[in-house]
Formats: structure tokens, C-alpha cells, sequence
């Protein structure tokens, strides 16, 4: 395998595994109330992950009060979306 497609195996790893955590830090934030400075980090990360998770939203209602959408969400990544991109890389770039 040449050395451009392990460092862009790389960055999918590094890439994909950061917005995960952006993802369960989003998740978790919204448990606690919010004021000052981390109501602005959590506006800021929001406008990172909403746009995505709410994808998932349309389609899986709250179950009991409890929304799974984020977990779909990150199951869909970390399953689906590195995978195709891993493949594609390894195939494109020899």
C-alpha cells in the first residue's frame, strides 16, 4: 500500500473518531442545564453534530422520553461511513 493511502486511512480514523466524541459530548452536555461559557461551547458543538443527528431524527421517534438518534447516528459512522471510505481509498489509490 503506497504511503498517501495510509495517511489518508489515517486522517479517516483521526477525523471520524473526533466527531464521535464531539457526538457523546453533545449528548452528554444536553443532559445538564446550561449557562455562561458552556452554553456557548455547547452552541458551538451543536452546530456541529445537529445538522447530522437530526438526519436520524425524522426517522427514529424518542423512545420512553429517551432520544437514540445520536447513537444511530454514531453506529452509522463508525459501521458505514469509515468502512466505504476506507474501501474507496484502497481502491482508488494505489
Amino acid at each position: 500500500m503506497s504511503p498517501l493511502a495510509i495517511q489518508l486511512l489515517n486522517i479517516i480514523d483521526v477525523v471520524s473518531q473526533f466527531y464521535i466524541v464531539l457526538l457523546v459530548v453533545y449528548v452528554l452536555m444536553s443532559w445538564f442545564p446550561m449557562n455562561g461559557a458552556f452554553y456557548d461551547v455547547y452552541r458551538v458543538i451543536g452546530s456541529l453534530c445537529e445538522p447530522y443527528i437530526g438526519l436520524f431524527r425524522r426517522f427514529i421517534p424518542p423512545m420512553g422520553g429517551i432520544d437514540f438518534s445520536p447513537w444511530a447516528a454514531i453506529l452509522l459512522v463508525q459501521f458505514v461511513i469509515v468502512p466505504v471510505l476506507k474501501y474507496l481509498v484502497i481502491t482508488l489509490v494505489r
